[in-house]
């Protein structure tokens, strides 16, 4: 399981690479969020997949070796929190780019001041 996933970071690191690399602003945007997604699963990965209880449920402690570890979630949660920020925020750039220029693609500007 940890080599597919492993795999499927490696697809959505070389994906979001390419779409930043793009000359439109959206795809700027799709491809931050591939690289956010695959950061979240490397940290995953890193923490290691256990299929584990939950730490605190009943509130008596278990054995730890059959829990599963809130820290990566509690990461994880965060990194979500804060890539939704980021794309909101860019989107908005976006729209007023296009708003200011009237495209999205780099290639069709022909003056950039006004």
């Amino acid at each position: 399981m940890e080599v597919l996933l492993a795999i499927l970071v490696g697809v959505l690191y070389t994906t979001g690479v390419y779409m930043i690399l793009r000359r439109s602003i959206l795809k700027f945007i799709i491809g931050i969020m591939f690289i956010g997604n695959a950061t979240n699963l490397i940290v995953f990965l890193a923490s290691g997949i256990v299929a584990g209880e939950p730490a605190f449920v009943d509130g008596t402690v278990q054995n730890a070796s059959e829990m599963a570890d809130p820290l990566p979630q509690a990461f994880v949660l965060t990194s979500i929190v804060i890539s939704f920020g980021i794309v909101v925020f860019a989107l908005a750039l976006k729209l007023k780019f296009f708003e200011l220029t009237g495209t999205d693609d780099l290639d069709q500007l022909t003056k950039t001041d006004n």
